[in-house]
């Protein structure tokens, strides 16, 4: 303004500045609605801060925190993906972007997220225990598949009872160790133990294609053909 006295030059500067002062405004509401975890308040004032201030890099972790506890990681994960393009160093934005994978099941994605943040820090003390634990999940995972393929039945229904007590926590996990070791029975033509756990995967998750094909397989097995 001082440097273009004009009339058109004023204009612009107040409205930038009557802009600026209405960001401000949203941006003390929408941290007072996270601090007072209305989650759902903070999300929405913080769409429209991000709608003009696009390449804050502070403000997309704050909405990615909104997401998460609103239970929307999916969402999270592509604020996290660009907080980590948009600030130097990120660290942080890699270990919730791996965190939130690993929680999800995805191991392989996760994993290749922690390196992320070891190729920046390699003492990160969280990257790096979140690290050890998914290595040697997808480790006991690949290992289990590998012995599937050859046929190898009881190595892979021992490697998943591994996987199930690598990560007794996260309750994906187990639930496709149970789906993989029923396949597992199925194939070994142990009928019975092939159907209870079959079901088991089948009351937590009864859209699940693999389970049912599986438990089909079995109840030929005992000549159950109307099941």
């Amino acid at each position: 303004l001082k440097s273009h006295p004009s009339n058109n030059e004023e204009k612009e500067a107040q409205t930038q500045l009557t802009k600026s002062d209405e960001l401000q405004r949203l941006h003390s509401q929408a941290l007072s609605a996270y601090q007072q975890e209305d989650y759902e308040a903070a999300i929405s004032l913080l769409d429209e801060i991000l709608a003009v201030c696009v390449w804050d890099a502070e403000l997309r972790e704050l909405r990615a925190e909104c997401y998460i506890k609103e239970g929307e990681p999916s969402k999270a994960i592509s604020d996290l993906k660009a907080a980590a393009k948009l600030k130097n160093d990120n660290t942080e934005a890699f270990y919730k972007i791996s965190k939130i994978y690993y929680q999800l099941g995805d191991h392989e994605l996760s994993l290749s997220e922690v390196r992320e943040c070891l190729k920046l820090d390699q003492d990160h003390k969280q990257c790096f225990s979140l690290y050890k634990q998914v290595k040697k999940l997808n480790k006991q995972i690949e290992s289990a598949e590998e012995f599937i393929r050859e046929g190898r039945y009881e190595d892979a229904i021992n490697k998943y009872d591994s996987v199930m007590k690598t990560e007794p926590e996260v309750p994906i996990y187990a639930t496709r160790a149970k789906e993989r070791i029923c396949h597992c029975l199925s194939k070994n033509q142990q009928a019975t133990e092939a159907i209870k756990l079959c079901t088991e995967v089948l009351q937590l998750e009864p859209t699940n294609v693999n389970a049912l094909k599986d438990r089909a397989e079995a109840y030929l097995l005992e000549d159950m053909y109307e099941e």
